[in-house]
């Protein structure tokens, strides 16, 4: 067995994940070790590593996280070096089906409160179709949604539990402050957002 360290303190998103990836595809390596130095950084490694199949262990030392991943793989998703086919195949999104890439708390450009209006007014929409998005990724002030005072958290939570996969940016909740009040879903990184943004799905863009 080989053993690899894999240090990403310091590093902004997605660097850890995308230096976690390059690691478990080194050929040989069978356990890495990857520390961080931000929640962020260790929910975005870890949930990219149980996505692929891996065991992943958590220590805190001196203030770091340090997160041990053991290669699985018997993992149908292990198999595959591609990052998209990975995280795929983990969630089990299928290859068709709508992900709509949600960039403001507003819909349109104009007058805020007809802007907030709107949105609900989307999301309301959303609720009622026949097939829901297969996922939803907030960025930037679309980040507001699915934090503590979201006007449509209603509709997001009917939308989740029908199975929509709901993925807000971390960068974008640490730089508006919002990290300790996301509702619900997963906190992603922009690797992940990425691969759903060029999945073979059609991607609705809201800003």
């Amino acid at each position: 067995m080989s053993y690899k360290l894999v240090d990403c303190r310091g590093l902004a998103c997605p660097h850890p994940v995308i230096n976690t990836k390059k690691a478990l595809e080194e050929a040989g390596v069978d356990t890495i070790t990857v520390i961080v130095d931000n929640d962020v950084a260790r929910q975005n490694v870890t949930l990219f590593a149980q996505n692929a199949g891996h065991h992943v262990n958590e220590e805190q030392k001196d203030g770091f996280y340090h997160l041990t991943i053991t290669r699985n793989d018997t993992s149908p998703v292990a198999r595959t070096s591609a990052c998209t086919a990975e995280f795929s195949a983990a969630t089990g999104t299928p290859a068709g089906g709508s992900v709509y890439f949600i960039t403001s708390n507003e819909l349109g450009q104009g007058s805020p409160d007809l802007g907030e209006v709107l949105i609900k007014s989307l999301f309301t929409t959303l609720t009622a179709m026949a097939d829901p998005p297969v996922a939803l990724l907030f960025l930037n002030t679309g980040v507001y949604l699915t934090c503590e005072g979201s006007p449509v958290q209603e509709q997001l939570e009917k939308l989740h539990a029908a199975g929509t996969t709901v993925l807000t940016c971390g960068t974008c909740l640490e730089y508006y402050h919002l990290k300790d009040k996301l509702l619900l879903g997963n906190i992603s990184n922009m690797l992940e957002i990425n691969n759903w943004l060029s999945g073979q799905y059609k991607v609705i863009t809201i800003a």
